[in-house]
């Protein structure tokens, strides 16, 4: 993998944004992104028989990650083909006995962009951390900040293969 990820800090409470430009054109970059099951391979979650839409409330167990009781939980916010991608949920989302549901959750979005070679920049931004709880927000906070890392990580990989 010959990408090189970049953090940018825009806000110390608010705002996780990271930009990598990946090793494949953005056409197999945006269906790894809106398609859900492949979606799922990367993430890792189950989303088997699901599809992504403006609106549309999709759900699915984590894979693999130590977090097999936590539930990949959101709603599809954006889909712009080949350029935009956006859902909302909550982050840190998992102990099974919290209802997260009154919680404002974060907004998850990411943009796709040409790269020199035809290759794709991605930039994920993860905004709205303020609004989670006191009690949660720096939790979360950390856990996605690394978190994203880690995604941004398994993207490449995936749509390099």
């Amino acid at each position: 993998m010959n990408a090189q990820l970049q953090s940018t800090p825009v806000s110390a409470t608010d705002r996780i944004e990271r930009s990598l430009v990946v090793e494949a054109p953005r056409e197999r970059v945006w269906r790894a992104l809106a398609d859900a099951e492949s979606f799922g391979t990367w993430f890792g979650v189950d989303l088997k028989g699901q599809s992504f839409a403006p609106g549309r409330h999709v759900r699915g167990p984590m894979t693999g990650c130590g977090h097999e009781n936590v539930f990949f939980d959101a709603v599809i916010d954006r889909v712009e083909p080949t350029t935009h991608f956006a859902y909302r949920w909550h982050p840190g989302a998992i102990d099974p006995a919290a209802d997260y549901g009154k919680e404002t959750p974060t907004l998850v979005s990411f943009t796709l962009q040409d790269a020199p070679g035809n290759r794709t920049r991605v930039t994920v931004v993860e905004s709205g951390f303020d609004q989670v709880p006191a009690h949660r927000r720096q939790e979360a906070f950390r856990m996605n900040n690394q978190g994203w890392d880690h995604q941004m990580g398994n993207l490449a990989r995936h749509v390099a293969a």
